[in-house]
């Protein structure tokens, strides 16, 4: 481990993160953003905040980036990830995403997105699957296979403690 990886108390901690499978009419809700100058394809995705469950999380994140409210019909998985190390240095961080599935309610065309979200997208996941090479991380595409594969838990299963 790098020196560079530890806070400031010498704790080694991953970035935590949420994501949002939004399915309708057989088409993932996705964004397209951009990243260190490349336009890339995540689902709405992004970091836990303090005092913030996963779910809330990912339910802030999704109307962020997409102007999208939706209800969590169903948790994931969690995935743990590392980010290769680019030439200039950067990246190597290493991530834990908590993945839910969710339905759209209802979409706010004029509301802003968050800062680098280009556009969203609905994709088809041949769609999605065919633009890998754009994929922000590996994470994007292995989502979305466990979730066409039927991986579902209960949203019970993710539990924030008062």
């Amino acid at each position: 481990m790098h020196s560079n990886e530890l806070d400031s108390n010498g704790f080694w901690q991953p970035d935590v993160t949420v994501a949002t499978l939004v399915l309708h009419e057989g088409r993932f809700l996705v964004v397209e953003e951009e990243v260190r100058g490349e336009r890339v394809i995540n689902q709405p995705a992004g970091h836990l905040e303090p005092e913030e469950s996963l779910a809330h999380a990912a339910l802030r994140e999704t109307l962020e980036e997409t102007g999208w409210d939706v209800e969590l019909t169903a948790f994931v998985g969690a995935y743990q990830w590392k980010a290769p190390v680019a030439p200039d240095g950067s990246g190597g961080r290493h991530y834990l995403r908590f993945a839910f599935a969710a339905r759209p309610l209802a979409h706010h065309p004029g509301r802003p997105l968050d800062a680098g979200i280009l556009r969203p997208l609905w994709l088809t996941p041949a769609e999605l699957h065919a633009c890998a090479d754009r994929h922000r991380s590996p994470l994007v595409w292995r989502v979305v296979a466990d979730y066409l594969a039927g991986q579902r838990r209960p949203l019970d299963t993710v539990t924030q403690l008062a």
